[in-house]
Order: structure tokens, then sequence, then C-alpha cells
């Protein structure tokens, strides 16, 4: 049995943009690689720090305003048009919504700009479950579970590792281990199986996924006092076998090291996933060649009557008779006045409390920076050992490797595809890492993607055909110690009607499922404050 983040917990820990023409040889550095540098536009949103906007030329009226055109946002409009709701408008900065969902297209395929796969859903992710159901991904029900859409599962192989040199299935290493080691992962797995397995008096999961609805035991609680590697060192958990795995799961979703991660958070990523479905397996994972593109591209469709893009909102405020939102439509330069009786925030918080006074302080909020690559190729990687597979990690790389997005093709036959390759800058202050994704160049990225790519898969030399890069500069919440439960993020995340607030960094977990509880609450509180009937997804 191989070992594997997934595997060993559900089951025994004792088994342990268009394409350039033709390709081009990339081995002398001074040669241009095709490709094209983008990422969410912080021109836009750095005129928040103080410019001038012009005095609104328009004014228009509308019942709800959701301010953000990300995951939540869009589950903030998804919600509202499911209760009935048309007088609403979805106000967005970018020229597209998505957020870090989004997604790109060249000639080979679609590929993930950020996020790149939905877990199957908890049985208590009520929210998630029901779009699914909508958008045809659950096709039924049996024995209460729900059915899935079965080529819409991760197709096998899932993931592999390169460790020594060698391909093996899964991403913990299984040769080569001392008696330490075996020790201390075993050990770990069946802590973290404990705390999957365990429930409190009110019958609540030690940790739930949305986040709110876990336990709040003390000694749960108390974990957060603690980074994840200090809770490491209290185990005396010493095996650097199991440190680095460790070390790849925060960065993987946190983009964080495990220094200055949570323990709450650090357990919650190994303890929260408990996937309810009649066919397939708790661990499964739903994806496609966009990633969760698919998601937001489907929603953002339904809603498309809704929603303006390229508003840099700049001006949310309380009046007698609602909210006033100030933007500046970028296409045309002109000043809009939207009045509406309540407002979503569904934007990152250190953005709500520059667009209002009644966002609270920003104190403990902070954001990991990334770089996403979309590198096309003439032919599927391969390698000594294992396969390829979905995903695919090399133990020494900075990065955290690549997913191939033809994984999902029916079509096996090897050709070209597109690997989507992952790197959180968790290796320097997210303050550098923002300055640097600023001052590099298109060229300074696509050595480093090329160098680590060539590195692991060397056989792709000469394969390499374009390398387009993507940066987020604020990608992810960091979910720091003490930044679950010591009261600024509740705070944040408390209404204040007829202001609702609605973001992933609200829930400390940058997940797709953390997002749209955010915004269907957000937007369930906005329709009660109005007294519109709507009946609960959540419950």
């Amino acid at each position: 049995m191989s070992w594997s983040r997934r595997n060993v917990i559900a089951g025994s820990v004792a088994g342990a943009a268009a394409i350039g023409a033709g390709a081009i040889a990339l081995a002398p550095h001074d040669e241009t690689i095709p490709g094209a540098l983008g990422g969410a536009d912080f021109r836009r949103g750095h005129r928040l720090r103080g410019s001038k906007f012009p005095e609104p030329s328009e004014t228009v009226r509308t019942k709800v305003t959701i301010v953000g055109g990300g995951v939540a946002g869009l589950a903030a409009a998804w919600t509202l048009a499911d209760a009935g709701v048309q007088d609403f408008r979805l106000l967005e900065l970018e020229d597209r919504t998505g957020g870090n969902a989004r997604s790109g297209r060249n000639n080979v395929s679609a590929y993930p700009l950020g996020a790149h796969y939905l877990p199957l859903p908890n049985a208590e992710a009520k929210g998630v479950i029901h779009l699914l159901e909508q958008l045809g991904i659950i096709t039924g029900w049996q024995d209460g579970k729900p059915v899935y859409d079965p080529y819409q599962l991760v197709a096998d192989p899932e993931e592999r590792l390169l460790y020594l040199g060698k391909w093996q299935e899964g991403l913990v290493p299984q040769k080569g281990l001392s008696e330490a080691d075996v020790h201390d992962l075993k050990a770990f797995f069946a802590a973290m199986k404990s705390y999957q397995d365990r429930r409190d008096s009110q019958g609540r999961p030690a940790f739930a996924i949305p986040m709110e609805l876990s336990s709040r035991d003390p000694d749960l609680l108390a974990l957060d006092r603690l980074s994840f590697a200090q809770w490491l060192d209290q185990q005396g958990w010493k095996s650097p076998i199991l440190r680095a795995h460790v070390r790849y799961a925060c960065r993987d979703d946190y983009g964080t090291e495990p220094d200055q991660v949570s323990a709450w958070a650090g357990v919650h990523y190994f303890a929260s996933r408990r996937g309810h479905a009649a066919n397939a397996d708790p661990d499964t994972m739903l994806t496609w060649p966009e990633g969760n593109g698919h998601l937001v591209g489907r929603m953002a469709a339904r809603l498309k009557d809704h929603l303006n893009c390229g508003q840099i909102i700049h001006r949310v405020a309380r009046t007698d008779k609602g909210v006033q939102i100030d933007a500046l439509d970028v296409a045309s330069g002109r000043g809009l006045r939207v009045e509406a009786e309540a407002v979503v925030l569904a934007t990152p918080h250190f953005v709500s409390a520059r667009l209002t006074k009644d966002a609270p302080p920003t104190t403990g909020f902070d954001y990991a920076p990334w770089v996403v690559a979309a590198v096309t190729v003439d032919r599927m990687p391969a390698g000594p050992g294992f396969e390829v597979a979905w995903d695919n990690v090399s133990w020494t790389s900075r990065s955290l490797g690549y997913v191939v997005d033809t994984h999902q093709s029916l079509d096996r036959v090897p050709r070209a595809t597109v690997l989507s390759w992952y790197l959180p800058l968790s290796d320097m202050p997210p303050a550098d890492a923002r300055r640097e994704l600023l001052d590099r160049p298109l060229a300074y990225w696509q050595d480093m993607v090329r160098d680590d790519l060539l590195r692991t898969n060397p056989d792709l030399r000469s394969a390499i055909r374009r390398i387009d890069v993507w940066r987020w500069g604020h990608a992810m919440i960091r979910p720091v110690p003490g930044y679950f439960w010591d009261g600024r993020r509740e705070a944040a995340a408390a209404p204040r009607p007829p202001l609702f607030f609605a973001h992933s960094d609200l829930s400390g977990l940058s997940l797709f499922e953390e997002a749209q509880y955010r915004g269907i609450r957000a937007a369930e509180d906005a329709m009660t404050h109005l007294s519109i009937p709507y009946r609960s997804v959540l419950t």
C-alpha cells in the first residue's frame, strides 16, 4: 500500500494566449521563450491607495449590490438568484470574475490560473453539495449519499513523487526510511485519524468544512495558540521525512511555512476531509482541465446579466436609505454611483477596510504571494519509476510541482499538453515577495520555471513550447497562530447591516467551500435584513 496524505488517513496507517509555432530547444538561457506575464491587475488595485477619482456622472439603484466577483461574490449572487431576487448587481475590479479560481486556454488545453481541484465535499458542506447538484456534477443519490459524474472525478493515477531519483506513487516517501521516520509517520497519521473521527458533545466534527461548524472544545481551540512546527515539537516527532511532508502540506494549502501556520490550521489540513459519496472514495478529487475555472465559469454564465466587470470600487458608505457605492468604470473613465438597500462586500478584508469605515481594523490579516505558470509542452512528461500522474511533485524542488491539465482527457495517446506549475513564495516575507513579483520580468520567471521543470523532468528538454506566468500578490490568507480564535477574524465576519461581509479570509482557509459558504451566508443575512423570503441551503 502506498502512503499518501489522503489514503493513510482514510485507511490503515499500519499499511503505512495562442500557441507559438513549433517546438524550440531551451538549453541556452539566452533563448527567448514565448509567453506572457499576467496576474491580478495590481495597478487598478493600487489606485485605492489615495488616488483621486472622478465624481459620479451617473446614479443607478438596485436592491442589493455585491462588490467582488470571486467565489464568495459569485456564491452570494447565485444565492440571490436562487431566491428569485433579480434586482441585484455584482461589481468586479478585474475584466473577468472568478478570483483565484480563474482559468486560461490555448490551442492545446484549458488550464487553471490558480485553484485546480475541489475535494469531494463533506456531508456538512451543504451549500457545495447543493451547487454541484444544480451543475449536474452530482447526478443522483444512493443510500443517502450523492452519486458523482465519474468523468469529473480525478482519473488514475492521481499523484506521484520524485524521490531519490525515481518516481513513486503517493506523496510520502516509501523507501529508505529509518525506524524513527516510520515511527513518526505512523504516530502522526494515527493522531490525524483520531482528530478526523472525533465529535464533541453536540455532535460537531473536531475539524469541519465549513470551519464554522467545527467543535469549540477548549483543547482544540488551544491549538491556535501554537505554530504547527511547535505542536510537532511538543509531540516529539522529529523525522525529517515527516517534517518535509508537513511543510509541503502547509505551503500547498496556505502558501506559508509550518513555523508560521497555526497548529489548528495544520491539523485541519489533514483531519477535516471526509468526502461524502456513493460512488467514490472519500479522498477523491473533482477536477477539470481548467481547474476550478470550470465552476466559476458556469456560475458566471448563469449570472451574466447581473455582472459588471472593470469597476474600481473606491467608496462604500451608509446613507439614510441604505448604502452608496462609488466606482470608476475603467473602460469609459466615468464615475458611477450605485444606491443599494444592502451591500455584500465579497472582497479581501484588507480591501474592504479601504472601501468603508465600517470594516474592522486589518490587524492580523496577511496574504501569501504565489507564482503559477502554464507550461505548454510537445509531449507528456515521463521519468523512471511510476507513470505520469495528475499531480507530480519533486521532493527536492522549491516548487510544489505540476498538474497535467489534459489528465482528464479520454485520449490516452501521448500528445502535447499543458502543465500547471505552482510556487508559493513562502521562503521570504510576503511584502518582499510581492515586491519581487512586481520587479522581476517575464524572462526571470520563465527561466525559474524551465530550470525547475527540467530538473524534475529532463525528458522534456526541447519539448517546452511556451511558458505563460501568472502572479498572485495576495493569493490566499496566511493562517498564522492566533488567527482563528482570538476574536479578530470573528469581528471582521460579523454583519453590520446594511453591510455584509463575505470572503474566504473570514474563515482563515482559502478553500472553495469556505468562500462559497461566506457568500451564501452573507446573501442570506442580507435577505433576512430586507425581509426577502428564502430557503437556506446551509441547514
